[in-house]
């Protein structure tokens, strides 16, 4: 590595490099000291070094780093990718910490792979000592704009970090482009649609930016728009084939019409384009399966696994969908060694229905039917046994084993409950009708699945009516109770949530209260990220939150909160 005198002495006054902490992470000894020499002469003191990626997330998790330059490829285990990619999962680093990956790789697949899970800059090796302090301080003063921000964003305070959006942008012209795309993309998560359009707007008014285009794509999908949002990615896709994102969110709009084999075809391209990527992989898989393009998803689950073993995001889903996959090909004898492996891989909590589950959909599938019903009877009374009811992928495949296998009752009932949860979501139910078609139960189906809408329909409305009679205690306690009959209905967590709040703004700050308003909206944003109450509500949270001091009640300021809704319409109304 060569030293640039002057590059150095002309960045080096601007940022005060000696009093952070580094972590350098590379499997070559000799590029470590150049770079440990590099960050020296800038008079940094606290460097660490790792010679691998498990080496690196040990002392991640020890150390808040305020930057990393981390190599991509590093021998055996983790690659740089999946360092960053566990990092940014688990939040080991700070919002206003730098991370370079460092490579020698310049081929289209390594870069967009990393480059997917955001590193502030991707440097090509050989580096001198001028481009790295010139990339350094450049990422570095970038992070200060973005640091509040940020945090907020840690915070999900979506809406007051797009706030701070706008205060930065006065003060940072330079930013301002990036500035505004991460305001609409907040004012998004925020459920503000319409203002994040007009941000993409005054953008595309200016000049054409793929981002702009596609979060409008966004906005259209969510509104339902179909359609018109696919034709957007499309158009996308055509001025940037390598915006990944778009392939994406193309897919899922095709899956919302139905099309899963036009899904399937533009997952399996953006696969090609960027093949390192464990979620796209996988979810190239599952659709592969459901159209039944068994060497599509034997490929994409095959690929997987492989890059997949010392990633943060491994999943069970390519095991048993591989395992599925030998089951079609009629190869009970791999499909049990895929899932054996699976039990060796993943805890019971992650896996034991499921695999079971796999199991008996295997045995039927390779005509050992005996086995087949003796794996639904065994998932039978684990039902019998525990009241609770596993999530809505889950409960639709055991459904459908245990009608093939001619259990009756036991199926419908979990079909009955994904309804309940999905009571608002048509597509849902379209998927619960095919099962029970396909098990020679239509009339019977569709007379089950109207019930089961109007149970969840009522269960949620006896509250939101006992909010507008203001009998504010029994209607929380009401919420509280369809909750735990209903854990997975949207509308019932946002509602139970929402009335909380209306209590607290209404009758004084109470921290159990506030406690419990705020597990609701994590357990949405777990199971549904990215729901436009979530933000909404968040803020009005943290609004009535007093600021650390006395313990005591803070009554907050009159004002009426939307309304919970009530059957199938929003109520939105707010006091003058």
């Amino acid at each position: 590595m060569t030293t640039d005198s002057h590059a150095t002495a002309a960045e080096a006054g601007s940022t005060d490099w000696a009093d952070k902490h580094y972590l350098l992470v590379d499997d070559f000894i000799g590029i470590r000291i150049l770079l440990r020499e590099s960050l020296r002469n800038l008079g940094a003191r606290h460097i660490d070094q790792a010679a691998s990626g498990g080496e690196a997330m040990k002392l991640l998790a020890k150390t808040r780093y305020d930057v990393v330059l981390c190599d991509y490829n590093l021998g055996e285990g983790k690659n740089g990718q999946q360092v960053l990619e566990e990092t940014r999962v688990r939040n080991l680093t700070a919002p206003s910490s730098v991370w370079l990956m460092v490579s020698a790789e310049k081929s289209v697949e390594s870069v967009m792979g990393a480059a997917e899970h955001q590193p502030d800059a991707y440097l090509i090796k050989p580096i001198t000592e001028g481009v790295l302090l010139t990339r350094l301080n450049r990422v570095w003063h970038k992070k200060q704009v973005f640091r509040e921000i940020d945090q907020a964003c840690m915070e999900k305070d979506y809406l007051r970090a797009a706030k701070l959006c706008d205060a930065q942008i006065e003060l940072n012209k330079l930013h301002e482009l990036e500035l505004l795309r991460m305001k609409a993309s907040l004012l998004l998560k925020s459920g503000e649609p319409e203002k994040a359009r007009a941000v993409y707007e005054k953008v595309l008014a200016e000049r054409d930016y793929s981002w702009a285009k596609a979060g409008l794509g966004k906005i259209r999908m969510n509104n339902g728009e179909h359609e018109a949002a696919r034709q957007i990615f499309q158009g996308v896709i055509v001025e940037n084939k390598y915006y990944i994102d778009a392939y994406d969110q193309m897919a899922v709009a095709y899956q919302l019409m139905g099309q899963h084999e036009e899904a399937c075809g533009v997952l399996e391209k953006a696969a090609r384009l960027s093949p390192n990527s464990v979620p796209r992989q996988r979810n190239l898989g599952l659709a592969a399966l459901k159209v039944g393009n068994v060497s599509m998803a034997e490929k994409a689950f095959r690929k997987c696994i492989s890059i997949g073993e010392f990633s943060v995001m491994k999943t069970p889903d390519a095991y048993l969908g591989l395992a599925r996959v030998c089951g079609l090909k009629k190869d009970a004898k791999e499909a049990l060694q895929w899932l054996l492996l699976a039990q060796r891989e993943f805890s019971p909590e992650q896996i034991g229905l499921r695999a079971k589950i796999t199991e008996g959909m295997v045995h039927h599938e390779t005509g050992d039917y005996r086995r087949a019903r003796k794996c639904g009877d065994e998932l039978e009374a684990m039902l019998a046994e525990d009241p609770a009811r596993p999530e809505k992928a889950i409960c639709m495949e055991l459904a459908t084993l245990l009608f093939a296998v001619g259990v009756k009752d036991a199926p419908a009932g979990l079909l009955c409950y994904v309804v309940k949860n999905n009571h608002d979501n048509q597509v849902v139910q379209d998927e619960v009708q095919k099962i029970f078609d396909k098990a020679k139960m239509g009339d019977e189906g569709t007379s089950l699945i109207i019930a089961s809408r109007k149970e969840a329909s009522d269960l949620m409305n006896k509250g939101v009516l006992l909010w507008k009679t203001d009998k504010l205690n029994e209607a929380v306690a009401w919420m509280r109770t369809a909750r735990e009959k209903l854990p997975n209905n949207l509308r019932i967590l946002f509602n139970s949530a929402q009335i909380i709040v209306s209590c607290l703004e209404q009758r004084g700050f109470q921290a159990d209260l506030a406690a419990e308003a705020m597990e609701v909206l994590l357990y949405v944003d777990k199971i549904a990220p990215g729901q436009q109450r979530f933000a909404q509500l968040m803020e009005q949270l943290v609004q009535l939150t007093p600021p650390p001091g006395p313990e005591e009640a803070v009554a907050a300021p009159e004002k009426t909160p939307p309304a919970p809704e009530k059957g199938g319409k929003a109520v939105r109304e707010r006091a003058g």
